[in-house]
C-alpha cells in the first residue's frame, strides 16, 4: 500500500538535490544527463521488485513490465500508474522525442518512444541512475 505522502510534490532547492543525490544521480535527474549505453546498474537486472525514483522514492515502475530492448537502458512497457510519471515533448539534440519524468518531484527519468513490445508498444527508456531497485521481498 502507498503512503498518501508519495502523491506530495518534492521540491527542494539546488543545493539540497546536490546533497541528497550522487553526482550522476543529480547530472540525471536534475540537469536532463543521460548514462551511457550499458553502463547502468539496472540495464540487465531481471530479480523481480519495484523501481522508485532516486530523488523522492516514489514507485514508478515493476519488474515484471521490464523486458530486454537491446537499447542498454532499463526499459518497461509501463509505469506502476499513469499518474507516477509525467510527460513532456523534448526538442533537443535535433529530434523530437517524449521526456519522461517523475510526476513527484519532476526528476528527469528518460524517455518514451511508440517501439515497444505489447498491445500498448511503449518502451519507457529509463536511466539507471534516477531508479533505485527495490527487490521482492520473499514470498515463503
Amino acid at each position: 500500500m502507498s503512503d498518501p505522502s508519495d502523491s506530495d510534490p518534492v521540491e527542494l532547492t539546488d543545493t539540497q538535490w546536490r546533497q541528497r543525490l550522487s553526482a550522476e544521480q543529480y547530472r540525471v535527474l536534475r540537469e536532463q544527463g543521460t548514462e551511457r549505453a550499458f553502463t547502468g546498474a539496472y540495464w540487465n537486472t531481471k530479480e523481480p521488485g519495484r523501481y522508485r525514483c532516486a530523488g523522492c522514492g516514489s514507485e514508478l515502475f515493476d519488474s515484471a513490465t521490464k523486458y530486454d530492448s537491446g537499447s542498454g537502458w532499463p526499459s518497461f512497457t509501463d509505469p506502476v500508474a499513469e499518474a507516477a510519471v509525467s510527460e513532456l515533448r523534448d526538442s533537443s539534440h535535433g529530434m523530437v522525442r517524449v521526456e519522461v519524468r517523475c510526476a513527484r518531484c519532476e526528476g528527469h527519468l528518460g524517455h518514451v518512444f511508440p517501439d515497444g513490445p505489447g498491445e500498448g508498444r511503449q518502451r519507457y527508456c529509463i536511466n539507471s541512475a534516477s531508479l533505485v531497485h527495490e527487490p521482492e521481498p520473499d514470498s515463503e
